[in-house]
């Protein structure tokens, strides 16, 4: 047994199940799971694809290398270490962006932005933001549509689309694919973002439920009563309330002995 999750394990014998769409806006419905690990050839062919090396650093600059043995699917991290991954889905005003960010430098916090392409086409210098504070980049896909319901070719565009844009900003297309509209990724799109160059799927084992706007402090609350060492938590951008609460979900982290870590270090 590896240190992971025993659920997301189970995932990875779960080849055939059915996609599953989220609301429009939560990326957080009840999982639709296409988790198997890479073949071999699969592997060596993202390595080597056209949007960039899945085993590439998460952006320009230095990124830990990854455990071995890693699932193509993963929502949580190992739980014999004290690290959370704090991933923000990456949209929305750019102040709004900026003040998050800010409070989670002030408190030595490292998190993920999983960026909609689109948000990075209107607000080109926030991918440069996010690196220069410490953080890492990876791909929401381009618009955020419900990818579980395009075709393969649909799927492929919105991944590789954003992809691009990663690399035009920063060098790299970063380490992290995570589907839009969705939690995990269906067999469809596991196989277009292997072909776009990501190695892994990024899911979450936490959702904060931010995105429904129900105040700061419920915020807090809903992610300090469930997060545990490894955790993966899905957070948003665009919310005021999630700048509001994440001081106080930071401070709980570290009463529990928790830290939070960009993804690629929760794994490393």
């Amino acid at each position: 047994m590896t240190p992971f999750d025993r659920r997301g394990l189970l995932r990875m014998a779960a080849i055939g199940a059915a996609g599953s769409l989220a609301s429009a806006c939560s990326d957080s419905a009840a999982p639709a799971t296409a988790p198997h690990a890479p073949t071999a050839s699969a592997t060596a062919g993202a390595a080597t694809g056209a949007a960039g090396a899945a085993s590439a650093p998460a952006n320009a600059d230095a990124a830990p290398p990854l455990a071995a043995g890693l699932p193509f699917e993963i929502s949580t991290g190992p739980r014999s270490r004290p690290l959370v991954a704090l991933t923000f889905h990456g949209q929305g005003d750019p102040k709004i962006a900026s003040a998050l960010l800010a409070e989670a430098e002030r408190a030595g916090a490292r998190v993920t932005v999983m960026a909609v392409g689109s948000w990075l086409d209107a607000q080109p210098a926030m991918a440069r933001r996010v690196l220069d504070g410490g953080h890492e980049l990876g791909n929401h896909t381009q618009n955020h549509l419900a990818i579980s319901t395009l075709s393969a070719d649909q799927a492929y565009a919105e991944i590789a689309r954003c992809a691009d844009r990663l690399k035009q900003l920063t060098g790299s297309v970063g380490r992290w694919f995570r589907p839009s509209q969705a939690q995990d990724c269906t067999p469809t799109v596991a196989a277009q973002a292997r072909r776009a160059g990501y190695g892994h799927c990024l899911g979450y084992d936490l959702d904060s439920l931010d995105y429904t706007d129900p105040g700061a402090p419920a915020v807090s609350r809903t992610v300090l009563a469930a997060v545990q060492p490894g955790s993966v938590v899905s957070l948003h951008f665009g919310h005021t309330g999630t700048v509001t609460a994440l001081p106080a979900i930071l401070d709980g982290l570290h009463q529990r002995g928790l830290r939070a870590v960009t993804t690629s270090e929760l794994l490393s």
